[in-house]
């Protein structure tokens, strides 16, 4: 699939901001620790969405999705080896581990996969599972998990690093039998929050959700729920941008009272205008201006997930700015896509580079490398002159509902081809 751009439009109007990406894979693993039924709202149509539900078919549980809800029953749970073919192209897939188990005390289980924007090892995971007890067997890219009956059930855990998926693995992993579990350095992105919610509505006994220090006593029993997933604070982030880079204002609904403050006060360093009104969040920019240094860093940092579309916004800004990923050592090397369409970007090192701006950018065939870089390539796209092509979108549709409508919807000339 491709998207054909025609560049130049200014954006404006209104756009409902979908459900958080990075919470359905959590969410939806918390539903397999019960036999009753949990509906998800807030649900986007998403192609990881789609593979989700299909890893759950195979496991024999039923889940049925309708616009925005998820329905799941996990009653019907028979098999605890995760579909090797399903697991490699989703790097979220791996949350499922920890949920099935606790169900079943064992899961098999193949290296996940999803983007490729650098190393992206699994060993946090696989050590925080032996720390619980759990013994690991492994075979290349090949693992099994078994939880064995142990005396000891009281254990403190600090996570060498503070992954988010990993902790979302150790907190599934817990929450059910005769466990008790500290868990220390926690990450404290809204969607660990998320799952904690939701976890503690179905029964779970959580202390500090929302903390980096968690205690978790497992009991017996889950019961099903209903939970509304949080909002993406990647894609108000990401249309912020848009609206900013094309001279436009827009208005951003259904933020449900989210924290965006990590999100939006490092955009309003460029010059980004983002008030609150009526419920509304109102985007504008009347001139772009280069901050010194933009970091990633853990949550409440600036997120990793939004560097590339920030990189794109530098090269409107005025002035000359270093953009530092210091997580992934591979998520600069998108930006000779960039410099194709007339950006001016030094790269110094994996991790920074140096944007000089602003720079007149020109429509340009492009491949998509990532679901990231893809989507801050179509950012790119909307200020270039000129008719840009972008290939392989399948990758951007992967984290970001319904891209070329909601651009559409805004004023921007998008066509998509299948």
């Amino acid at each position: 699939m491709k998207y054909i751009i025609q560049g130049g439009k200014k954006l404006s109007g209104e756009i409902k901001i979908s459900g958080n990406k990075n919470a359905i894979f959590p969410c939806v693993a918390a539903a397999l620790l019960t036999e009753e039924e949990v509906i998800l709202e807030n649900v986007p149509d998403l192609l990881d969405t789609s593979v989700l539900i299909q890893i759950l078919a195979g496991l024999g549980v039923g889940a049925h999705k309708k616009n925005t809800t998820l329905v799941i029953n996990a009653r019907g749970l028979n098999n605890s080896a995760l579909p090797k073919e399903l697991m490699t192209k989703l790097r979220g897939s791996i949350v499922l581990v920890g949920a099935i188990l606790a169900r079943e005390n064992k899961v098999n289980f193949y290296h996940p996969g999803g983007d490729i924007i650098g190393t992206r090892s699994i060993n946090t995971h696989l050590e925080a599972f032996k720390n619980i007890g759990a013994i690991l067997k492994r075979n290349d890219l090949n693992y099994s998990l078994r939880l064995l009956e142990q005396n000891n059930l009281q254990f403190s855990i600090f996570l060498q690093e503070a992954s988010v998926t990993a902790c979302e693995n150790l907190i599934l992993a817990s929450v059910l039998g005769g466990k008790k579990v500290l868990l220390k350095n926690c990450p404290k992105e809204p969607h660990v929050k998320d799952l904690c919610q939701m976890l503690m509505q179905m029964g779970a006994e959580i202390s500090g959700a929302g903390s980096d220090t968690l205690l978790i006593k497992g009991v017996s029993k889950l019961s099903g729920t209903k939970f509304k997933i949080g909002i993406d604070y990647i894609e108000v982030g990401t249309y912020a941008i848009a609206a900013a880079i094309t001279g436009g204002k827009i208005k951003i609904s259904g933020l449900d009272n989210a924290d965006l403050d990590p999100v939006l006060e490092p955009l309003k360093r460029f010059g980004i205008k983002a008030q609150t009104e009526d419920n509304y969040l109102v985007v504008s920019a009347d001139r772009l201006v280069s901050p010194f240094k933009i970091i990633t860093n853990i949550w409440p940092g600036f997120p990793t997930d939004l560097m590339s579309a920030v990189i794109v916004l530098a090269t409107q800004s005025k002035g000359v700015t270093l953009c530092h990923d210091w997580m992934y050592e591979s998520r600069m090397f998108f930006v000779d896509k960039l410099i194709s369409m007339g950006a001016q970007i030094s790269l110094a090192d994996p991790h920074r580079s140096f944007i000089y701006g602003p720079s007149r950018l020109h429509g340009r065939f492009l491949e998509t490398p990532d679901i990231r870089a893809g989507m801050a390539l179509v950012l790119a796209a909307l200020v270039a002159r000129g008719e840009s092509v972008i290939n392989q979108v399948e990758l951007i549709e992967r984290g970001y509902e319904d891209v070329a409508e909601k651009l559409k919807h805004l004023g921007a000339d998008i066509q998509k081809h299948v």
